[in-house]
């Protein structure tokens, strides 16, 4: 059984994997109609994956929001303003067992067609600045 380190998330028995779809103008183009029909798609293809247990998680987006950067937090800016191709418009969290899986998942997006993209990537079994610091604290332990 793979166990994950409950640092930043639920201890699960498979990995996770998050889904994030890229784009907010792939529909552009499409009639009403159309819209429609791949919005039913999009919902029917998460609602399966949900009952199936292979997705936990998923949601659009708001295309408004803020970015909070500088010292303690000090300068909050509207935002994103990424190229709009590349913003991400929403998410999938997945439970599955490999990454080769949770590609297969992304393949089926019904948004693929119109020019949407889908970023898989793994979510990390705990913080890296965690697993980089750890060592670094423990060889000053032991020399101290």
């Amino acid at each position: 059984m793979n166990k994950r380190k409950a640092n930043m998330n639920t201890q699960t028995k498979a990995p996770h994997y998050m889904l994030l779809f890229r784009g907010n103008d792939w529909y552009k183009g499409l009639s009403p109609e159309e819209m429609q029909k791949v919005a039913g798609q999009w919902m029917a293809w998460f609602e399966r994956l949900t009952a199936q247990g292979k997705a936990v998680a998923g949601s659009p987006l708001e295309k408004e929001g803020k970015v909070v950067s500088g010292k303690n937090g000090r300068v909050v800016s509207d935002g994103p303003f990424a190229e709009s191709k590349e913003t991400v418009g929403g998410y999938f969290l997945l439970r599955v067992d490999s990454l080769d899986e949770a590609i297969a998942i992304a393949q089926e997006c019904p948004g693929l067609v119109h020019g949407a993209k889908v970023e898989v990537r793994p979510v990390a079994e705990s913080c890296p600045l965690t697993n980089e610091a750890l060592p670094n604290a423990q060889l000053a332990e032991a020399t101290a």
